[in-house]
């Protein structure tokens, strides 16, 4: 990997657990076709109860005025995902129709596509946040293109988001400075805006996010509790802000300069702690209230299945509803058992975005 793909990946929401697809770009691979597939059948896709422990204190605000580069800022945060709009249809088949879409994040207008089966409704919708992708490579709605199809195939309303500074959707000439947290504020606008489209059920939301959109999907979680009713997370980066810089980027000789400019900006994790910890959904996962069901490889050599273990262990404690599947053999880009991971992510979200 060359230091300028490594500092972009890494500096994907290096504070959210979210730094991801360093290794390609796995979310537009072809969907592996189930037939033939020596899968296990699927498991029960019920939740275990939560655990009856006391939830750890999450982080409290510090010092006002609160850092806007913190999850205490995506928490006190305003949000409407107003502006909707329909644009032109990009492909239409005897299960879904496709259609390029804007909507408004803030001041900014941010691109994606919508996936609506056809047919009356209302159906479920699932918010989908995708992995990193060079966003000078990036072009609308590339990402989780076989999740995009599998889901529209079984009836959920999709709307995939291409973040801000992707494809068609405003720039923002902070979005490094502020580690991107950004994206985070494009993807809450975003369940907003899918809750006024057409046909869609608004009390019916769920978000699937894989890798970077992994650690998305905890933030959104962790800063605006209720907001959806189910969260799928596959193969996900750290919900800790410290592991995430340490791993993809300090650990690098070759990242020297760039090391020395994140910390010039935040400072170092020994330097100020409590920066760190505030941008790191895992202490504030006591706030989430939605069932989670995180997906992971244990041959993962991009994002460490340790990751997603600490995670579901966090929230276990916190009280929360979490199941981890762990699929062996599977590396990074799921292959052989994406089928059996569709399979189960399916049955999880029809059991938890019923009326």
């Amino acid at each position: 990997m060359t230091t300028r793909r490594r500092f972009c990946c890494s500096l994907a929401l290096i504070g959210l657990g979210a730094a991801a697809g360093c290794s390609g770009d796995p979310d537009t691979s072809p969907s592996p076709s189930p037939t033939g597939t020596a899968s296990p059948s699927p498991s029960p896709s019920s939740m275990p109860s939560p655990a009856q422990t006391t939830p750890a204190p999450s982080a409290s605000p510090t010092a006002s005025p609160v850092n806007p580069v913190s999850m205490q800022a995506l928490i006190q945060k305003k949000y409407d995902g107003r502006g909707l709009r329909l644009g032109r249809v990009l492909d239409r088949n005897a299960a879904y129709t496709r259609y390029a879409i804007t909507y408004l994040s803030g001041r900014l207008t941010i691109s994606g596509v919508l996936n609506v089966p056809n047919g009356a409704g209302p159906y479920p919708a699932v918010v989908l946040n995708h992995g990193y992708i060079d966003p000078a490579i990036y072009t609308t709605g590339r990402g989780l293109a076989r999740e995009q199809d599998y889901l529209a195939r079984r009836g959920f309303i999709v709307l995939h988001t291409d973040y801000r500074n992707h494809a068609g959707s405003s720039d923002d000439p902070r979005a490094d400075l502020n580690l991107r947290i950004g994206y985070v504020e494009d993807v809450v606008n975003a369940v907003h805006a899918v809750k006024a489209a057409p046909k869609v059920a608004p009390n019916r939301i769920g978000m699937l996010g894989r890798s970077m959109g992994g650690g998305i999907t905890y933030s959104v979680l962790a800063a605006q509790p209720g907001l959806i009713d189910a969260a799928v997370v596959f193969a996900s980066t750290s919900s800790d802000a410290a592991q995430n810089f340490n791993h993809f980027i300090r650990n690098d000789r070759g990242n020297a300069a760039i090391t020395s400019a994140v910390i010039k900006a935040h400072g170092s994790p020994e330097a100020r702690p409590e920066f760190w910890r505030n941008m790191s959904p895992v202490n504030f996962f006591d706030r989430v209230t939605e069932p989670v069901l995180i997906h992971h490889g244990d041959s993962d050599d991009t994002c460490p299945i340790a990751w997603s273990r600490a995670a579901h262990a966090a929230l276990t404690r916190a009280g929360k509803r979490s199941a981890l599947h762990v699929y062996p053999g599977e590396q990074h880009a799921f292959d052989r058992l994406w089928p059996l991971s569709m399979q189960r992510t399916v049955a999880f979200l029809r059991q938890n975005l019923r009326d």
